[in-house]
């Protein structure tokens, strides 16, 4: 079976879902490479530790990426299927 007949059995939408579905994850990923730098020189200090940033970048990637992923997933019209 073609990967994306599994995906549109799986997530049980058609072709453009699975293309929407897959693009939004894409483009949340991207989104939050591109805000880390600037997220984490805003809320840390420039002397702070090494430890402290990796401490805190999971603790703010995390909800961006959900909002991210939101965001894209309602512009591309699969917002149930990530709010789900």
């Amino acid at each position: 079976m073609h990967l994306l007949e599994k995906l549109k059995e799986r997530y049980g939408v058609g072709l453009w879902g699975v293309i929407a579905i897959l693009l939004s994850f894409a483009l949340a990923g991207m989104t939050v490479v591109r805000l880390r730098a600037p997220f984490l020189d805003l809320v840390l200090p420039a002397d702070s530790p090494w430890w402290v940033t990796w401490v805190v970048y999971p603790l703010a990637v995390f909800p961006i990426y959900q909002i991210a992923l939101l965001a894209y997933g309602a512009l591309l019209g699969q917002f149930s299927f990530f709010w789900e």
